[in-house]
């Protein structure tokens, strides 16, 4: 072997085993849509890992993971969720409100998405059945705006004398604000309750929304779904004791915070599947195999402690069924 040859081949050998070192510790990139800020999301990132954890995926170890939060700017998410799909990430994971998988879903018919839904996915036109989602997405419904009409009545059993009721909506997020009045106007009217639409989508807003309660009086307040609602419970719990106002939501996070009553599923429990089937993704799974995952479990919630310091008997068939009561 000639000289030039060998010393060829022993820059080949040498080379070689860190290419393929380098190729094998590539890790896969998980790419998170979201249109909340980060710092109210924690808890829920943390069950996100958790379910990717039991696939055997942990950040920074064999997995990355690229957020990208849209501070409640909703029409940002388009913008955030085609940086993510140039970045050619393995899967997107998309959270807080169906405008991030509608973002996602318009950026891409390749890369896989996982989402969560406030209510049944077929109908919002994200998968073509539950069973079997065909395309590009799955993920996991919350059934949340399927139970308005219970949240309110659970809200009149714990207010029995209100006629009144504001209901709080972000009008950002037109797919949910839309079913939800649709259902609490067409339960209001069968129970005999008036209802008056408050809008939020800042801070800010929500503080013109409780101006407006304290100058009108409404009996309770009703809290649509969404996760912006959720991220801002302790400036609602806040301003609800202010004004000595009953709230009801879907999350337990803001009867924890000082709410009412909350009825609906646990949003830990559903960012913690998106990690599951975001891990079984990058193990090789389809989302058009991956069902989607449907709440089966229900939480009523109630705060004792605030029901005592609104003059409030909670009826003893209410302690009975819920969940969780807070003293």
């Amino acid at each position: 072997m000639r000289r030039r040859e060998f010393i060829a081949l022993l820059g080949g050998a040498a080379t070689w085993p860190v290419a393929a070192r380098a190729q094998q510790g590539a890790m896969p990139v998980v790419g998170f849509l979201d249109p909340r800020s980060p710092g109210a999301t924690e808890y829920l990132l943390r069950a996100f890992r958790q379910g990717l954890k039991e696939t055997g995926h942990v950040e920074g170890e064999n997995v990355a993971i690229i957020y990208r939060w849209a501070e409640n700017q909703f029409d940002r998410l388009p913008v955030l969720a085609t940086d993510l799909v140039r970045r050619q990430v393995a899967v997107i994971v998309t959270g807080g409100s169906p405008d991030s998988a509608f973002a996602a879903k318009a950026a891409t018919v390749t890369i896989p998405i996982v989402f969560v839904a406030p209510e049944d996915p077929v109908k919002l036109g994200l998968v073509a059945s539950l069973s079997r989602p065909g395309g590009n997405l799955t993920g996991f419904n919350l059934v949340a705006l399927e139970l308005v009409a219970k949240r309110l009545e659970l809200l009149r059993e714990l207010v029995p004398s209100a006629t009144r009721i504001a209901v709080l909506v972000n009008p950002a997020e037109a797919t949910v604000t839309g079913t939800t009045l649709n259902d609490v106007k067409g339960a209001a009217r069968a129970m005999g309750l008036q209802i008056q639409v408050l809008n939020a989508s800042t801070s800010g807003e929500i503080h013109a929304a409780f101006a407006t309660i304290g100058r009108e009086r409404p009996d309770a307040l009703f809290i649509a779904t969404g996760g912006f609602f959720t991220s801002r419970r302790v400036q609602l719990a806040n301003l609800a004791a202010h004004h000595s106002i009953p709230i009801a939501s879907s999350t337990r996070e803001i009867a924890e915070a000082g709410g009412l009553i909350s009825y609906g599923s646990s949003l830990e429990d559903a960012y913690r599947q998106m990690g599951v089937y975001a891990g079984r993704i990058l193990r090789g799974a389809k989302p058009a195999d991956l069902p989607v995952v449907q709440a089966n479990k229900l939480e009523l919630v109630i705060n004792a402690g605030t029901a005592k310091m609104l003059g409030l008997a909670v009826p003893d068939k209410l302690l009975a069924a819920a969940d969780e009561v807070i003293e």
